[in-house]
């Protein structure tokens, strides 16, 4: 390069390497414009054109491809950046298709049928030798209820229902309504509620009402409705009456479950319990009556089948509420099983949630069927 390049003005008409033409922007040439005041200006090199790599990327990444803006300029050019994979797949590409998911019970059905044939065996053994033994096993299945139940209520909203009035009172309500029937149900139902009063009187007063009001619902939730099942107990076919408040409970909550499971699509009440279906209380209704039908037809003295399908479908519908019932209980507290007691089944609270509502339903319907015998 000359050093005509840098001060001279340009010739027109000509764009060399030598003798440079009209550069765009350059001061215009006239009088009040010497040549020894003109801007340095410097070319532009020819460099051919390289291809465009695309993208909405700014222009400043274009010019570092194609290298140093002046001639003399000898610092490298940067490495021209990677383009961007695109790791998205193709819309147009087969996607693969997940299997297909088997439905799954969500427990140990091996364990639950376990435990389920050996409660059955020793309910049914308890119920036809001694009426006194089946009364202790209701007894006992109570007081491990209200444990199961005070427990939960203190870990999880701190309510501290006192256990030890409820356990006496609730031992002591379900003797009394197989002695003195629903009279003697009720006096210790009242008597249970005051001791529960009584009792809480001994710790500090702060949340006391609280403490009180759920004791009270305690012992009626559990003891009180358990008392039915010893009233069924008490009549001269107690044991039989009592095998069929069992039998329809199982089956309707067996009809409920299969239905439900192989056939359910419309939810029954997703806030409370998401398994539950229209079409599995279908199910349980269709069991129920079916069972009910049967079983007091064939058990039950002067029972006649329509009886059994009223009763059966008054079951269905006692038990599917009290299961609700149960599911909502264990969703305000946040647990999914009130106790592990059973395996399969949870506590013995999970297995009593659609038995205790039932209890006086069956109850009922047989006094006015049947008599109270």
């Amino acid at each position: 390069m000359n050093d005509s390049s840098w001060g001279a003005p340009p010739r027109a008409g000509y764009w060399g390497p030598s003798e440079q033409g009209p550069v765009q922007g350059a001061a215009p040439a006239g009088p009040a414009y010497e040549a020894h005041n003109a801007q340095q200006t410097r070319p532009m090199p020819i460099v051919p054109d390289v291809p465009d790599f695309g993208g909405d990327q700014d222009d400043d990444r274009g010019a570092a491809r194609r290298g140093p803006l002046f001639p003399d300029d000898t610092s490298p050019a940067p490495a021209p950046a990677a383009a961007p994979r695109n790791t998205e797949p193709m819309h147009d590409s087969p996607q693969p298709v997940p299997p297909p998911q088997k439905k799954s019970a969500g427990r140990d059905l091996g364990a639950a049928i376990g435990v389920g044939l050996g409660l059955g065996v020793v309910i049914i053994a308890s119920l036809f030798v001694v009426k006194a033994v089946f009364v202790g096993v209701v007894v006992v299945a109570v007081v491990v209820g209200l444990w199961e139940l005070t427990k939960r209520l203190e870990e999880r909203k701190g309510i501290r229902a006192p256990l030890v009035p409820l356990a006496v009172g609730g031992a002591a309500m379900v003797i009394a309504g197989y002695v003195r029937g629903a009279e003697g149900a009720w006096v210790a139902m009242a008597l249970t509620a005051l001791a529960v009063l009584v009792w809480r009187m001994t710790e500090p007063p702060q949340d006391y009402l609280r403490d009180v009001t759920a004791g009270v619902f305690a012992a009626f939730y559990v003891p009180f409705l358990a008392t039915f099942v010893a009233m069924l107990l008490a009549a001269d076919d107690g044991p039989w009456r009592v095998l069929v408040f069992l039998i329809l409970t199982v089956v309707s909550d067996t009809g409920a479950y299969a239905v439900g499971w192989r056939f359910g699509k419309k939810k029954l009440a997703p806030r409370i319990s998401p398994g539950k279906t229209r079409e599995g209380l279908v199910g349980a209704v269709t069991f129920a009556m079916a069972a009910g039908a049967l079983c007091v037809q064939f058990l039950i003295d002067d029972g006649a089948w329509w009886q059994g399908l009223l009763l059966g479908l008054a079951v269905a519908v006692s038990a599917t509420l009290g299961d609700l019932g149960e599911s909502m209980i264990k969703r305000d507290l946040g647990i999914k099983d009130m106790g592990t007691l059973l395996p399969g089944h949870g506590g013995i609270m999970d297995r009593l949630d659609s038995l205790l509502p039932t209890a006086p339903v069956v109850w009922l319907l047989l006094v006015i069927f049947v008599g109270s015998g």
